[in-house]
């Protein structure tokens, strides 16, 4: 099966037409080419439009290194489709141009994870498609493939965390794991920090099944434990052995209203 995406929330969750797109991430992004910058095994970007969080995740983006094969994780905001949705080969558009699915990556997690195709689940959903402007921009030639993730145990992210590594030790080729996450949402900025510097400090002790129960005991609305929770068992996996956070702020930072904030963390996971 072969399926092409559109890029659905261009034009609104962010520029939509080539030109504005280059000129908001050029100012963002200071990388001179994709070998620019550190090797990172795994990141975690926010995905709230550009707007709010692009800067959190551009700061990111803008000191590693992109390969070619990039693998997204995103929480599934609408619950439709499969718990654990591949997308099937074929093209994501953006105003940059198409990025293709890698048909040799997305073949070996079919084979080592528990994941279904179906394009369903990411028709709609905003937080896979945020990440891929930014993957285009470093590297013109990237190519990706993209979990859309609604199931909810951390069992099941551990078995997926655990076939995407399989997955990738057999793949021949280097690929970063992005996981898109946005933090606490809707409570005043003060209680968002101090709720988000718990989960923070999960993610850099590497520690998701600590960062599963933090977020369930404080309550904390991070949309994307799933995903990052993901990441980091198949991130320890290939030998991950550090942490560290990038850039945080809320989206009171932004618009100057801290009674409801909504917070942005970028994390870079790496081997030494």
């Amino acid at each position: 099966m072969k399926k092409d995406r559109e890029a659905i929330h261009a034009g609104t969750w962010y520029d939509g037409t080539e030109k504005a797109l280059r000129a908001r991430l050029s100012k963002w992004i200071t990388a001179r080419s994709a070998d620019d910058g550190e090797t990172a095994l795994g990141i975690v970007a926010p995905h709230a439009g550009y707007m709010y969080s692009g800067e959190v995740a551009a700061s990111v983006y803008n000191i590693i290194k992109i390969p070619k094969t990039v693998l997204i994780l995103n929480p599934n905001h609408r619950g439709i489709g499969a718990p654990l949705a591949l997308y099937p080969n074929g093209n994501w558009e953006t105003p940059l141009g198409n990025v293709p699915i890698d048909s040799e990556l997305n073949s070996l997690l079919l084979k080592n994870c528990p994941v279904t195709e179906d394009d369903k689940a990411h028709t709609y959903e905003h937080s896979g498609e945020l990440q891929v402007p930014f993957l285009k921009f470093r590297r013109n030639d990237v190519s990706i493939c993209a979990i859309s993730i609604s199931a909810d145990e951390v069992e099941t992210m551990q078995e997926l965390g655990k076939g995407i590594a399989v997955s990738l030790k057999q793949f021949p080729r280097d690929a970063l794991i992005v996981a898109s996450s946005d933090l606490t949402h809707y409570e005043p900025q003060d209680a968002a920090e101090k709720k988000d510097k718990q989960a923070i400090a999960k993610i850099e002790a590497l520690d998701p099944d600590g960062l599963w129960e933090t977020v369930l005991r404080e309550r904390i609305t991070m949309c994307g434990v799933a995903p990052v929770s993901a990441m980091l068992f198949a991130a320890k996996e290939l030998g991950a052995k550090s942490a560290r956070l990038i850039k945080y702020r809320t989206s009171g930072d932004v618009t100057g209203d801290y009674d409801q904030v909504v917070g942005y963390g970028s994390l870079l996971i790496k081997r030494p």
